[in-house]
């Protein structure tokens, strides 16, 4: 089956060489869709370059939240089966291979997400929601779609700031959608390079969570605070934490409520 791969970036010049170069030799047919939020720097260059090499690369241009993107993607994709993954990415070699494999018996295909750069950084774990028995908080850095079933939910909602993904899975399952895992479909994930990038990073996911309770309800029940506790916590994990419930108090008082202005997919 055909996997469209659809990165949204935004600035990634100094990556996408690296994340092309790890695709490009992935098992076929895939397409890679590349949508960019509006570059200042040489990431459409840089695309272009490799799309006059590889005929099943294209780029596109669109703007707004990745949600939005990754929705403007999944309408121009050929392909049955929708990959996921991000600009500041390395794929392993048998990436698309494993994730094709796990997609005949899975509606969603979440792979192994490991992080890359200051080793402080790297050993942080998600917050994870579980919805049903399913872990819902696979990113979307490493995650694969049927088509027909993103078609059916009706893709990212374009709303959210972070968490985008989140919602999606959490959608998804409430359809009755399963959820796989594949530790063998990789991708390495570059951590922020700066205090400054890890706060703020911080903040916009305290932000999402406070934007899945505006949409979803009170979420908490789901949460695993012990595992979170005993597994997670770290001087980092607990340093992320102010600027995460800033984020969180951001959006309580002054984000707007939930309304898609944009249809979805």
């Amino acid at each position: 089956m055909l996997i469209s791969i659809i990165i949204t970036v935004k600035n990634e010049e100094k990556d996408m060489p690296d994340l092309l170069d790890s695709l490009v030799i992935q098992e076929q047919p895939i397409e890679i869709i590349v949508v960019d939020a509006h570059s200042d720097d040489d990431t459409q260059k840089i695309v272009k370059e490799y799309s006059e090499e590889y005929d099943f690369i294209d780029l596109y241009i669109k703007g707004g939240t990745r949600g939005k993107g990754r929705n403007y993607g999944a309408e121009n994709a050929k392909g049955d089966l929708l990959a996921f993954i991000d600009g500041d990415e390395i794929v392993n070699p048998f990436w698309a291979k494993e994730m094709r494999k796990s997609a005949k018996d899975c509606d969603i295909v979440a792979g192994k997400t490991v992080q890359i750069g200051y080793h402080a950084f790297e050993d942080l774990e998600r917050v994870e929601l579980f919805y049903k028995g399913y872990d819902v908080t696979y990113p979307s850095c490493n995650l694969l779609y049927h088509k027909d079933l993103f078609q059916e939910i009706g893709g990212f909602d374009p709303w959210f700031m972070t968490a985008e993904d989140i919602d999606l899975n959490y959608r998804a399952v409430q359809n009755g959608a399963k959820i796989g895992y594949n530790e063998n479909a990789i991708v390495y994930h570059r951590t922020r390079g700066s205090f400054y990038g890890f706060f703020k990073q911080a903040f916009w996911n305290g932000f999402g969570r406070k934007q899945l309770t505006m949409k979803h309800g009170a979420l908490w029940k789901n949460y695993a605070p012990e595992k979170m506790i005993t597994e997670n916590m770290n001087m980092w994990y607990l340093l992320r934490m102010p600027p995460a419930f800033l984020g969180y108090l951001a959006c309580k008082f002054f984000g707007t409520k939930h309304g898609k202005s944009e249809k979805p997919f």
